[in-house]
């Protein structure tokens, strides 16, 4: 079959049946347009591929319930919402380093003491991470590590809200009973110190 001559149309009606010819062709033809405009908007290659990267795995992952009427637009609104998300998610860390910083200039001690405590709490959650089942985990990073909305994330993965909400409750329920274990030892360790 030859596949750069069907329409937008048929290659998504093609992909909901999970003909890999018809994804590679939506690929093929939307991959450069959508890297382009990535790269205009976030100013960096290599986040603007991973971005576009994300999206083909998320339409293929989702081949068989979504409902794409157009998927050019489909595509190029993937691609503003993710940018949005990727500019927030910078502004957040690049606050947060922000007040960090001031924060702990007075005392170089007590900024050590404090690096180091947030380097271990922040490797105990990746290692909690790791117990989660992996929509869960994807979930959960949106939602508290990206600071994404519960209406945001469902909106991203094109699941319902509820969902979501339930996802990330299991995935917190297992990262507190990890965490509680963490806390216990760093408890007995500064102890014996």
């Amino acid at each position: 079959m030859e596949y750069a001559q069907l329409s937008d149309a048929l290659l998504v009606k093609r992909l909901g049946t999970s003909d890999e010819g018809a994804f590679r062709e939506i690929y093929r033809r939307y991959w450069k347009p959508l890297l382009t405009t990535a790269i205009r908007k976030l100013g960096s290659q290599e986040s603007a591929e991973e971005l576009v990267q994300d999206i083909f795995v998320d339409v293929w992952s989702r081949r068989e319930q979504a409902q794409i009427e157009d998927i050019r637009k489909y595509l190029f609104k993937a691609v503003k919402y993710r940018v949005l998300n990727c500019i927030k998610a910078r502004l957040v860390r690049e606050q947060h380093e922000c007040l960090a910083d001031t924060t702990f200039q007075s005392d170089p001690g007590q900024q050590t003491d404090n690096n180091l405590a947030y380097h271990d709490l922040y490797n105990a959650i990746e290692a909690g991470l790791v117990h989660l089942p992996e929509k869960s985990r994807e979930i959960f990073r949106l939602n508290r590590l990206e600071h994404r909305t519960v209406k945001e994330v469902a909106q991203l993965l094109h699941i319902p809200e509820r969902t979501v909400e339930y996802h990330v409750s299991q995935s917190l329920r297992t990262l507190r009973q990890h965490l509680r274990e963490f806390v216990a030892v760093e408890i007995l360790l500064s102890a014996l110190l």
